[in-house]
């Protein structure tokens, strides 16, 4: 295991090397290291905050990652990117991220080049890179989108200390993948399932709190003919037997379709292709 010091030597130097930098900044734990990395390495006025905002943003992501880019005092950017128009996205299959990671660095690299900056970098994690299912960071290869974190070798859990080492309010952010990511594969991703997965997922977590249940991971899967609804293990017989769970449900917009609580597995789809 590396010291906070020794990690934080080996991000700079790999970030200083970079020069002007665009980051792709979605808000989570990873974009948000980079992006504090570059203020440190660069200067705040030689770095941007790019955050792509389209129907997978789940609610309150933006309004976060606008907080920390200020703080930070780097300028930040929201395009607006249309992954809905690209019929593999669209389609949902195992590669969907693919096309997502395309149309959305696509749209950083181009407004990055408005503004004076040839380098476009992302949050990939040296644990990204050993998963054999991230399509995206394909996409990123293809376009020569640089990844900091990867090439300096650290971790998930290296990301999370360091963050915290540097008092980051993200060291320990659960994951926030995008909406499509509940949406089970072969499933036509539209703006109306993304719409009422996000609903949703603010709606049972409300209902949690009002309850004295404070889940960290929630997820609300759409699986086409049923939905589930995966919470941390300990409070999945807890959130089962809330009374107004099905009502909770209905209203945001999968009324109608039985419905499960199981224990939350990231990427929990991904092994159900």
């Amino acid at each position: 295991m590396h010291s906070d010091d020794t990690l934080e030597r080996r991000l700079l130097n790999r970030v200083r090397a970079l020069g002007a930098l665009a980051v792709a900044y979605s808000g989570g734990a990873d974009s948000a290291l980079v992006l504090a990395a570059a203020a440190r390495a660069l200067g705040p006025e030689r770095v941007l905050a790019v955050t792509a905002v389209s129907e997978s943003l789940a609610d309150g992501e933006l309004s976060r990652a606008r907080r920390l880019a200020d703080d930070l005092g780097i300028i930040h950017l929201t395009p607006r990117t249309n992954e809905l128009i690209r019929p593999g996205y669209r389609a949902n299959g195992p590669d969907r991220c693919y096309f997502c990671k395309s149309e959305v660095l696509d749209t950083i690299t181009a407004l990055a080049h408005e503004h004076d900056v040839d380098v476009v970098a992302t949050g990939t994690n040296a644990d990204d890179a050993s998963d054999p299912h991230r399509p995206g960071i394909r996409a990123g290869r293809e376009r020569g989108i640089r990844t900091p974190l990867l090439d300096a070798g650290l971790t998930k859990a290296d990301v999370r200390r360091l963050s915290k080492h540097w008092s980051l309010p993200t060291w320990d952010k659960p994951a926030t993948p995008c909406l499509a990511s509940r949406v089970r594969y072969g499933i036509e991703v539209t703006s109306h399932r993304l719409a009422r997965i996000d609903r949703a997922e603010s709606a049972v977590r409300a209902l949690t709190a009002r309850a004295g249940i404070h889940v960290r991971d929630l997820r609300v899967r759409d699986l086409g003919d049923r939905t589930r609804i995966e919470v941390d293990p300990l409070f999945v017989a807890r959130i089962a037997a809330l009374p107004g769970l099905a009502g909770t449900l209905a209203e945001a917009g999968f009324a109608g379709l039985p419905y499960k609580v199981e224990p939350f597995r990231s990427g929990r789809l991904n092994s159900e292709v």
